[in-house]
């Protein structure tokens, strides 16, 4: 099966970290940039680069990027030109659009007009950092919706030897252990009479006002 092949389109600190990381995990990557400073400084990293002007629709076409799988605008501060990109990838018919977007305005914009996927790292990062200084013990968070999102818990003294039926997490919380990992093991299906050892991380999915009450609670315990 052939892997997927990524367009990345700015490469500021964010797009730049994206196409090394997919480069590292041996996909295609293509880098576009209007900045020859920049497409020289990951031009031995990725698959191919570019310099070019993605607002420029012949540029795009000449470049073929309607064949890749996948194109992330990841252009910086100019939200002009990350708007305009994404509505001439969607009339070229790109398969899959994902766009960051600087603020919660922006992002309304590109949902809009067509964009697969808005991503706000700057706010996800706040969000995961806030969490953290809040709990300690939570080692990452996932935002899946605007209500309800997923949370990675370490087990704290407090709990260990307890057993999830013990926590009694869906009724006390009204959230869901997924999974329980620790080390490279994960558990997708734990008993609810499995016993919680030292270094398990417990995966757990809820409405955010609710997995606040979690992390709380556990930190506490």
């Amino acid at each position: 099966m052939n892997k997927k092949q990524f367009a990345i389109i700015g490469m500021g600190r964010f797009g730049s970290s994206v196409a090394r990381s997919l480069s590292e995990m041996g996909f295609q990557v293509l880098a576009i940039d209007s900045d020859e400073h920049r497409i020289q400084d990951i031009v031995n990293i990725v698959t191919y680069a570019v310099k070019a002007d993605s607002t420029d629709e012949e540029a795009m076409r000449s470049i073929g990027i309607r064949n890749f799988d996948v194109v992330v605008v990841a252009i910086g501060q100019d939200i002009q030109s990350s708007i305009l990109t994404t509505l001439i990838l969607k009339d070229m018919g790109v398969s899959r659009i994902i766009v960051k977007a600087q603020n919660e305005l922006h992002g309304k914009v590109l949902d809009k007009i067509g964009a697969d996927k808005v991503i706000f790292p700057e706010r996800d990062m706040g969000l995961r950092l806030a969490h953290h200084l809040i709990s300690p013990n939570v080692l990452d968070f996932i935002e899946l919706s605007k209500d309800h999102s997923i949370v990675e818990v370490q087990a704290t003294a407090g709990i260990i030897g307890q057993s999830l039926k013990d926590l009694n997490v869906r009724a006390k919380y009204n959230c869901n252990v997924m999974a329980i990992k620790n080390g490279p093991h994960i558990n997708i299906s734990p008993n609810a009479d499995d016993l919680l050892k030292p270094e398990d991380i417990l995966v757990v999915v809820g409405k955010n006002k609710d997995l606040k009450s979690l992390e709380l609670a556990f930190a506490e315990g």
